[in-house]
C-alpha cells in the first residue's frame, strides 16, 4: 500500500527471507527490474551498518538510476532491518520525502508492538510470518485436499489423519520437511540457539544465559502448562541460577517478543486477575516439541493444543484461556471481531466416557459467562460418541476444524 511500511515479521527460518524474495521478483516480473531493489542485513558485509549509513546507500542508488528519483515508485526490499539501530527513522524519512514503497522484514515482534506501529506513527502495516499451518504442509507436499471434509474419500481421510499426525510430531519449518527424524531435532535445536543468542543474548545483552537456556527448555518440555514469573524464578534458584524476578520476567518478554513462545492469559475483566493469574505458554510450532522432549512420551494432546493456538493467531484472533466458577478450565476463548466468541476445548482422547463427560461439562460451565459463544470440542481422531452426546456443541477432529476453513495467509 502507498505511502505505508509493509512488515512481515515473525521467528527466525520461518520463511519471511524467501516471502520478501518472492514478494521482490513479483515487482520486478512487472519491470523494470532496476526499480525493485534487496538488502539483507543479516549478511557479514553489512554488519555493523549504523543508521546514516543508509541514506548513503540510498544516494547510492540514485546516483545510479537519477532519471527514477521523484519520477517512478522504487521498491525497497529490507530483509533483517532491526540490525540496524534507528532503522524506523530511515524508513519514514524515505516514506515522506522519496517515491518509494518499502518492504521490511525482521525476527522481533518489537517490529509489530513498537517500532512500526510507534516509531513509523500509524505509517506500518504488519504480517506475521508463520511456519507452515497443516493446509501449507499438506500443500508443500501436494496433498492439499481441493473439497470440503465431508466430501472427503476414505482413501482421502486416511491420508490427511496420517499427515496430521506426522504433522504434530515434524512440525512445518519449511527446512525441517522430509528431513530425519534425528537430523530434524539437530535442526530445530538449531533455529532455537539461534534466536536465543542473536535475538536475546545480542540483541538485549543478557548476561545470565545458563539460566536463559535452562528457562527456554524448561517451556519447550512442558508445552502448554501454566507458568508464573515466580514459579519460574523459585524453579531457577534450585537449579542453582542467581537470576533475580525482574530478570525473569524480562526474559519471557524477549522470548515472546522474538516468537519461540507465545503466551495466553487468563480470560477475566479484572487486569489485576489477569497479571496475578498464570499464563499457559506454547511453542511457535509443534516441532520444537518433540526437538527438546527427550522422555518419550508422544505429548499428542500438547501438541494438539499448541496447533490450535498457532491457527488461532493465524487468524486474527485474541485468545486467552477460561476458568470456569466450579474449577473447570477450557483451553481457549478465541475473539474475532468478524467471527464473534469461541470456546475451545482441545483434547487428544476422547474414548473414556469420564473424560468425554468432563470435557463437555467444561465447555457447558464456561458458556454461562459467555453465552454468545459459538463451542467446540477439537479431537486428535474421529469419535462418533463425543459427537452423538454432544448437545448444542460442535464436535470434530483437529484436523477438519483446520481444513475447512479457507487458508486466510
Amino acid at each position: 500500500m502507498a505511502g505505508k511500511a509493509h512488515a512481515v515479521i515473525g521467528m527466525r527460518r520461518a520463511g519471511k527471507t524467501t516471502f520478501l524474495r518472492q514478494l521482490l521478483d513479483e515487482r520486478r516480473a512487472a519491470g523494470p527490474a532496476e526499480r525493485a531493489v534487496y538488502l539483507s542485513f543479516d549478511d557479514d558485509r553489512l554488519a555493523g551498518l549504523e543508521l546514516e549509513q543508509l541514506g548513503f546507500l540510498l544516494e547510492e542508488y540514485y546516483r545510479r538510476h537519477p532519471a527514477l528519483r521523484g519520477r517512478d515508485t522504487v521498491y525497497w526490499f529490507l530483509d533483517e532491518i532491526q540490525l540496524v539501530p534507528g532503522w524506523e527513522r530511515f524508513v519514514r524519512r524515505v516514506l515522506d520525502t522519496e517515491k518509494a514503497e518499502i518492504a521490511v522484514s525482521g525476527s522481533s515482534a518489537r517490529m509489530l508492538s513498537r517500532e512500526v506501529h510507534t516509531s513509523l506513527r500509524g505509517r506500518g502495516m504488519a504480517t506475521v510470518n508463520r511456519p507452515f499451518s497443516f493446509r501449507e504442509f499438506l500443500r508443500h507436499r501436494g496433498e492439499e485436499p481441493r473439497n470440503e471434509p465431508r466430501r472427503w474419500t476414505p482413501a482421502e481421510r486416511s491420508l490427511i489423519e496420517k499427515r496430521f499426525r506426522e504433522y504434530l510430531v515434524e512440525g512445518g519449518f519449511p527446512e525441517a520437511q522430509g528431513v530425519p527424524a534425528a537430523l530434524r531435532i539437530e535442526l530445530l535445536q538449531g533455529y532455537v540457539d539461534t534466536v536465543l543468542f542473536r535475538d536475546v543474548v545480542e540483541r538485549y545483552g543478557v548476561s545470565q544465559v545458563a539460566a536463559l537456556r535452562w528457562l527456554v527448555r524448561q517451556c519447550l518440555r512442558n508445552p502448554a502448562g501454566s507458568f508464573s514469573a515466580h514459579r519460574l524464578h523459585q524453579d531457577l534458584k534450585a537449579q542453582g541460577h542467581g537470576v533475580a524476578k525482574d530478570a525473569v520476567h524480562a526474559m519471557l518478554g524477549h522470548l515472546l517478543d522474538a516468537f519461540l513462545l507465545s503466551a495466553v492469559p487468563l480470560v477475566t475483566d479484572s487486569e489485576r486477575q489477569r497479571n496475578s493469574n498464570p499464563r499457559k505458554l506454547y511453542p511457535n510450532d509443534p516441532g520444537l516439541i518433540k526437538a527438546f522432549d527427550a522422555s518419550g512420551r508422544s505429548n499428542l494432546g500438547h501438541a494438539l493444543e499448541t496447533t490450535v493456538l498457532n491457527e488461532l493467531e493465524r487468524r486474527g484472533a485474541e485468545v486467552g484461556y477460561v476458568k470456569t466458577g466450579d474449577g473447570l478450565v477450557v483451553d481457549f476463548l478465541a475473539r474475532r471481531p468478524a467471527a464473534g466468541e469461541e470456546l475451545i476445548q482441545v483434547c487428544a482422547d476422547l474414548s473414556s466416557p469420564e473424560t468425554r463427560a468432563r470435557e463437555l461439562r467444561a465447555l457447558t460451565s464456561a458458556a454461562k459467562d459467555h453465552p454468545r459463544a459459538t463451542r467446540r470440542l477439537l479431537m486428535l481422531d474421529r469419535d462418533a460418541r463425543a459427537r452423538a452426546d454432544a448437545s448444542g456443541i460442535e464436535v470434530l477432529p483437529v484436523y477438519e476444524w483446520l481444513l475447512a476453513a479457507p487458508d486466510e495467509d
